[in-house]
Parts: C-alpha cells; structure tokens; sequence
C-alpha cells in the first residue's frame, strides 16, 4: 500500500489520556531534582489542554461563519496578547513600551502576513482564516520572542555600556550614535535564535507545520514547500519587528536634550 494514500490516524481524546503521562512524567523529575518546577509543568498541562481547547471551537466557528470581521478580530487579539506577553518579560514595563511593542507587532506582522498572502499563498478571499490565523499565529509567536529579546537586551547593553555611551554623547554625538553598538547587541540577541533555525531545519528537525501536515497526510514535498515559506516569513518578520522594538525604545532611553536614561519615560 502506498504510505501516503495510507488513512490519517486519528487521536481520541482517552488518547491524551495517555499523552498526558509525559507531562506527569515531567513533574515527577523536577519534583525528584527539587526544581520547583512541578506545579508550573502540571499547571502548564492543564492550561494547554483547556486553551487549545477552546481555541479549536472557536476556530471551527470562525471558518464556519467566514466572515472577514471575525478574522480582524481575531488578529487583533494575538496581537494584543503577544504585546502584553512580550512586555511581561521585561524587569521594567514603561507604559510606552506597551505602544512600540505593540505598533511593531502589528506592523512587522501585518506586513508579512501580507506579504505571504498575497503575493506567495495568493490566499483567496484575502481574509481566509484557513490560511490567515494559522500564518499569522506563527508569525506573530515568533516577533513576540524576538521583540522581547530585543528590548530587554538593549536595556541591558545601555546599562550596561552607560560610560561608552555617555562618552560619546560628551564628545557631540547625538543619540542614535552613541547608542549604535548597544543596538546592534539588541538585534544579535534577538535575530539569532531565527538565524539559527535557518541554519539547522530539515537536518536537525523537522518543525511543527511540516510534521503536522505530513502527519495530516499532505505529500513531504508539499509541506516542504510550505515549510520554506514559512521560515523565510519567520526570517521576515523577526527581523522588521526587533528593528521596530530597538529604534523605537532606543529613543526613550534619551530626553530631548539628548542625555542618557536608563529608566526610560
């Protein structure tokens, strides 16, 4: 029998039953190793199972009802979601960090969802959500990581670089110079762990999209084919949106008079 003509395996739900033996497998370890990691793992597991969940149900809804409204909506969301996620991470939260993480999101995403969609995928309607929320998704999950990286590196470097850059502001050098190198640190951090996917997919894994359609019965050279365009978008959309975040935040560690700031406004 042909192996891709071969019926997709379904997972029932006792079938998560028993995937849920390696969560409980994870806890078991840290518990063992004293991690006090175990409640953060098994809370994990729950909120997995109960976000997917209802974010499948909502998905069915939103193709049923194929509406472009209930896809902007749901963009939105992510969006904002990712925003306050990216954010979070950081050990200081300045209230304009919310607005450049936020615009750089939309931004970076929006541009790249665009991009893909219309010009590669050639998606018709423009809003269709079969391709829409799961392109977007991955995109915007990854400038999430990346415009977190971003900012948090460059306060570090900042603070971190504080007499070089105030050298260079003594000697008549305006902000955006003074603060060249810690910005290209911020873009390092942030844009390597993307570089590095590039690097090794394909010989030292197979990501998610790929397996999963090759594991819905979709020929390896078609979900290779998607997988290209999928980490050239990733590529894409990292490195626009931690550029965004760096420029952005790089100007609120400066007052208009061009003195450094650490604790940004």
């Amino acid at each position: 029998m042909d192996i891709l003509s071969s019926p997709v395996i379904d997972i029932s739900w006792l079938d998560l039953v028993g995937a849920a033996g390696l969560i409980l497998l994870s806890v078991g370890i840290t518990r063992w190793q004293g991690t006090r990691l175990a409640g953060s793992f098994l809370l994990g597991g729950v909120r997995t199972v109960v976000q997917l969940t209802v974010v499948g149900y909502v998905l069915v809804y939103i193709f049923n009802v194929n509406q472009w409204y209930w896809v902007m909506a749901a963009l939105l969301l992510m969006t904002v979601v990712a925003t306050r996620e990216a954010v979070g991470r950081q050990d200081s939260r300045p209230s304009i960090l919310y607005g450049i993480t936020g615009l750089s999101l939309a931004v970076g995403s929006g541009f790249t969802l665009f991009y893909v969609s219309a010009v590669v995928v050639q998606v018709e309607p423009w809003y269709n959500p079969r391709y829409t929320i799961p392109l977007f998704g991955m995109i915007v999950g990854n400038a999430m990581n990346a415009a977190a990286l971003a900012a948090e590196r460059l306060a570090a470097e900042l603070s971190m670089r504080r007499g070089e850059v105030e050298a260079y502001l003594a000697l008549g050098a305006d902000s955006a110079e003074a603060a060249r190198e810690p910005v290209r640190s911020a873009l390092r951090a942030a844009l390597i762990p993307t570089l590095n996917s590039l690097m090794v997919v394909g010989i030292v894994a197979l990501p998610g999209m790929m397996t999963g359609q090759i594991l819905g019965g979709v020929s390896p050279l078609t979900a290779i084919r998607y997988q290209i365009v999928v980490m050239f978008m990733l590529a894409g959309s990292v490195t626009l949106t931690a550029t965004l975040v760096t420029i952005g935040y790089r100007r609120r560690f400066f007052t208009t008079a061009e003195q450094l700031r650490l604790r940004p406004e």
